[in-house]
């Protein structure tokens, strides 16, 4: 069997259609898979039918960008501020009126007033021929809009600004213009890991932090994971995350073990996925991640559900 429970889809920042990835997780023998679109989980109707017509096991999921207090980092003007980190969500209720929901379509408000404010700020640094309206159009709708749209809206109008594209300029905009230390970044909301905590926990939600290392860690040496994940684990755990994605797709198998043992030790679920982008992030294959040989157990699936209650 083969787990994926990190992906995206266009509805966020994939390219794949969730038909599309549902057709693509069948021919691969994905046999459980999670679509875990960022603040929306509009494209799980869709999903739920693919999947259904294929024969997979879906969990509605998604991922959400929060504020984690316990951690701080220190800005070059020497200001203290909490950490921005990824949470993946599992078993997420899709009534539009519930408490989580509520939580997400804030979250999307937030994103449309970044969106607005990044495209000021391109224009500002020489992306004059850089429009709202242009990058909409490329995510087909504006509740889609991401960075990735942001970044084929830069090479498209301004390539003599960001150059020709290929893997490394790709990459190269997000660090230097789009990420958190860009030049064009906007800083996202304040909404907090205990504000999601509590609107999903009592109702079922399973949270697990994703991509940990990307998270909380600067090198991802084997040193520093050992110095600082056991602490940042076990203050998730406190504050309600029961997971921490230690089968990463973007890391190798050596840091995958490290992580396993550190999750367990920590008395948290291990949950894995690709973190599957599409066309978006090309070296990334979906339930196999960045190296190849990402394998989610079973036993993951088992746990998820125990946790669920």
């Amino acid at each position: 069997m083969v787990i994926d429970l990190h992906t995206h889809s266009c509805f966020s920042d994939g390219s794949d259609t969730p038909t599309e990835l549902a057709r693509k997780a069948a021919e691969i023998g994905i046999s459980t898979i999670a679509l875990t679109d960022h603040d929306t989980s509009a494209s799980h109707q869709e999903m739920a039918e693919a999947c259904d017509h294929y024969g997979l096991d879906l969990i509605a999921g998604v991922e959400v960008s929060l504020k984690d207090h316990a951690v701080t980092r220190t800005s070059s003007s020497g200001d203290s501020t909490a950490l921005s980190v990824h949470v993946l969500a599992y078993f997420i209720p899709t009534d539009e009126q519930h408490p989580f929901q509520i939580q997400l379509r804030e979250l999307r408000t937030d994103r449309e007033r970044r969106n607005r404010e990044l495209v000021e700020r391109l224009n500002e640094l020489g992306f004059r021929a850089l429009t709202l309206d242009y990058v909409v159009a490329l995510a087909d709708s504006v509740d889609s809009v991401g960075r990735p749209h942001f970044a084929r809206a830069m090479f498209e109008l301004h390539p003599e600004i960001v150059g020709e594209r290929t893997d490394e300029s790709w990459n190269r905009v997000f660090t230097d213009w789009l990420g958190s230390s860009g030049r064009a970044y906007i800083p996202k909301s304040e909404k907090t890991i205990e504000e999601f905590v509590a609107a999903g926990a009592p109702h079922g939600v399973v949270f697990s932090i994703a991509h940990p290392l990307v998270n909380y860690t600067t090198t991802s040496s084997e040193h520093e994971i050992a110095t600082v994940m056991p602490g940042v684990l076990s203050s998730l755990r406190d504050r309600g995350v029961l997971g921490c994605e230690a089968y990463y797709g973007g890391t190798n198998e050596q840091t995958r073990r490290h992580m396993l043992q550190l999750t367990r030790d920590a008395g948290m679920i291990p949950t894995g996925g690709s973190d599957y982008h599409g066309t978006y992030k090309t070296d990334v294959l979906l339930g196999r991640g960045r190296s190849g040989d990402l394998h989610v157990p079973d036993e993951v699936l088992v746990a998820l559900r125990n946790a669920r209650g």
